[in-house]
């Protein structure tokens, strides 16, 4: 279960690129944001708005050209890297468009994988993935490795995985947009259904507006600036 007292937030976030001409584009100017404890939020914006940089910064994936996210009031960008992807392991999980699962492991090796990284024992983090496995409906694929899954297979798998940690808060980027309609509905469920009952935070990147509405707050992401819906 997770912390009553987490908190994630972005002050003056800014990302820029440099541009062929040597130019700067800032994709990202001054934004600021809070989650706390078990709240949702949606962000969206139209293709490449800088949804998915922002998430990547607020998951400290990505490093950014000012400002600073704190994650329970400690800065990711002021601790070794060593340490950020401690911090990132302890309290995130991240559900991606693709899943990510590595193809020369099972369903249940890759969700144990955060566990391992962690320094669980084995058969503690394998009674823990079967756990979850079978809450998202693949108790019988447990061996199979991804490319004997199907889509909607893999995506549940890359969410039971993002929740093997039990982490504060769940990071989705566009978690839904690589799947058919009835995939789509019954991953966007799962997510949520598994949000309430592990009690985390979630931010989602979507361009969908009927997915977004379904969260407790709503961004969006345009010219750079975040604004509330």
């Amino acid at each position: 279960m997770s912390s009553t007292d987490f908190s994630l937030q972005a002050i003056d976030l800014g990302k820029d690129f440099k541009e062929g001409s040597g130019e700067a584009l800032h994709v990202l100017k001054d934004v600021n944001f809070t989650l706390k404890a078990g709240e949702t939020a949606a962000i969206i914006g139209s293709s490449g708005s800088g949804k998915s940089t922002l998430l990547n910064l607020l998951g400290g994936l990505d490093i950014p050209t000012s400002g600073k996210v704190l994650i329970n009031n400690d800065n990711l960008f002021t601790i070794s890297e060593k340490l950020r992807c401690h911090v990132r392991n302890q309290h995130l999980g991240f559900i991606y468009q693709f899943h990510h699962l590595l193809p020369e492991f099972t369903a249940l090796e890759n969700v144990a994988m955060p566990q391992l990284i962690d320094g669980v024992d084995k058969d503690k983090a394998r009674e823990k993935s079967i756990q979850l496995l079978t809450e998202v409906g693949l108790a019988d694929r447990l061996e199979h490795k991804p490319g004997e899954l199907s889509g909607g297979e893999r995506q549940r798998a890359a969410i039971a995985r993002a929740l093997i940690n039990n982490p504060d808060c769940v990071l989705a980027d566009e978690p839904t947009g690589n799947l058919d309609r009835r995939n789509a509905e019954n991953a966007l469920e799962l997510i949520m259904q598994l949000n309430r009952s592990y009690k985390t935070s979630l931010i989602m990147v979507t361009h969908d507006l009927h997915i977004a509405e379904r969260l407790d707050t709503v961004y969006e992401l345009e010219d750079g600036i975040l604004q509330l819906q």
